[in-house]
């Protein structure tokens, strides 16, 4: 079978249950593309090579015996480090965590390897989730593999990054303002933040308690639902875990968009953040496409990008300084220049501003939930321009702001990004899906029927 590297996580599972590719030989040919690509790439902060081989040969041999773990047996995947993988340190891509090892696997690696998957390391993220791309870390930023002279979005850069590249079909990553789509939108692959608490984040290091979300890295859609229902479940110990329901992500994937009411979120990139006119149009192409194939496309106004913006700033530096805080205190030299300067606001932000911000979050997610009894989907732009070169500093700073992820962590509620196109310099384009709480797998039909139209899971980044 040629071309291993670009099988999904779903084909991969099945060639394997069919004994047609043994786990050992997927394993070995995605090390050998790591060893030749990641140079470039810096999506690794630690391969465990000899571990990922141990394991594909503890399940091909249990392939043989017949006892395969779960749906994911034998597929590789890679796991940003701020998650725990136990025996391996969780850095956060810090000084500060250089040496801190897990003692066990945080809940969602825990459920991968339980349905069978193999761990290949930990990657590269923007330092605690927030610093980043940065040059004064212990580790250097990941690239984007289109362009290895732009960046990959962030922070879960090397989970986006080595999707996109076929280092691994599947990657673990975080997203508390957009830090999974963001990735997903620079590197033209889909990245799920889910609703919030339908995946555990104890294990996870925090950076907002409120506002953090684990979520699926994929090539493609039907990949990102697998995973999903794979890693989503109740956790009594997270505290922000919601006891509801989960699974039958991929269940209406395949029923198209026929009937079903998108609300196009037009505002948000024609008049509170100006969007470039690539991304405009690709926005555009995806709503005539869908409407086309016979969706509802109707316009729907949200409270705007600024509020939404502001709120989550807040809501973020105030819980992050209860975690930094002390740190920041007896070890500032310790931090990288843009995670400090990020964090050190909510060293003086109020009780009350906190109480301020939060009292209008409740009124931004009944804003939401009116919109999505009107529609089934809300569709808006990701990021507003293409990523940018990453040794830019000043046009890094100017773009990272500029994007529409952010409102849906404020109100919690599921949102998918993937790619829209590719820009004149062949660079991703983005689209956002946002769906009713626990509604997955309305956001999967919608993003697979704009996946088929597309094409979107052929085009890989020209990177060998």
């Amino acid at each position: 079978m040629n071309d291993l590297h670009w099988l999904t996580a779903e084909a991969a599972a099945r060639a394997i249950a069919a004994r047609e590719v043994s786990p050992v030989e997927l394993t070995k040919a995605l090390l050998e593309r790591i060893e030749r690509l990641d140079p470039r790439l810096n999506v690794f902060i630690r391969l465990d090579a000899d571990a990922a081989i141990a394991a594909a040969k503890a399940a091909e041999q249990e392939i043989i015996a017949g006892r395969p773990r779960g749906p994911l047996h034998g597929v590789p995947v890679g796991i940003k480090d701020i998650i725990d993988v136990a025996g391996l340190p969780t850095t956060c891509h810090s000084k500060i965590l250089v040496d801190n090892i897990a003692a066990e696997d945080a809940v969602c690696v825990a459920r991968l390897r339980g349905a069978g998957a193999i761990v290949l390391g930990k990657l590269s993220t923007h330092e605690f989730a927030i610093g980043g791309p940065s040059f004064d870390l212990p580790w250097p930023p990941a690239r984007n593999p289109w362009n290895t002279a732009h960046h990959p979005g962030g922070s879960s850069s090397g989970s986006g990054s080595g999707v996109a590249a076929g280092l691994f079909p599947m990657a673990l990553g975080s997203d508390t303002g957009g830090s999974v789509r963001n990735p997903a939108s620079a590197c033209g692959i889909v990245g799920l933040k889910p609703t919030y608490g339908l995946v555990s984040r104890r294990g996870v290091f925090p950076l907002a308690f409120t506002l953090d979300h684990v979520g699926p890295l994929t090539r493609t859609v039907a990949d990102n639902a697998l995973m999903l229902e794979v890693i989503a479940g109740h956790d009594p110990l997270d505290p922000g875990s919601a006891a509801a329901p989960a699974g039958g992500y991929a269940a209406a994937m395949e029923r198209g968009v026929r009937g079903l009411r998108i609300g196009f979120v037009r505002h948000f990139h024609e008049t509170d953040l100006p969007a470039s006119a690539e991304v405009a149009a690709g926005l555009e192409n995806v709503a005539g496409t869908l409407k086309s194939l016979g969706a509802d496309l109707r316009d729907i106004r949200l409270p705007a990008l600024g509020e939404f913006a502001a709120v989550n700033r807040v809501i973020l530096q105030s819980e992050a300084w209860t975690i930094h805080g002390s740190w920041l205190r007896e070890r500032p030299g310790d931090y990288g220049r843009l995670a400090r300067r990020r964090l050190l606001p909510g060293a003086f932000l109020s009780a009350g501003d906190y109480v301020h911000a939060n009292r209008r979050r409740l009124e931004m997610i009944a804003a939401v939930d009116d919109a999505l009894r009107e529609v089934d989907v809300l569709l808006c732009a990701s990021a507003m321009d293409p990523p940018s070169r990453i040794e830019d500093a000043e046009e890094t700073e100017r773009t990272y702001p500029r994007q529409a992820r952010t409102p849906f962590n404020v109100t919690g509620h599921p949102a998918l990004a993937m790619m829209a196109g590719l820009s004149s310099n062949g660079l991703p384009l983005s689209v956002q899906f946002v769906g009713r709480n626990f509604a997955e797998a309305t956001l999967f039909q919608v993003a697979g029927a704009w996946e088929r139209a597309a094409g979107t899971d052929t085009r890989h980044p020209p990177i060998g």
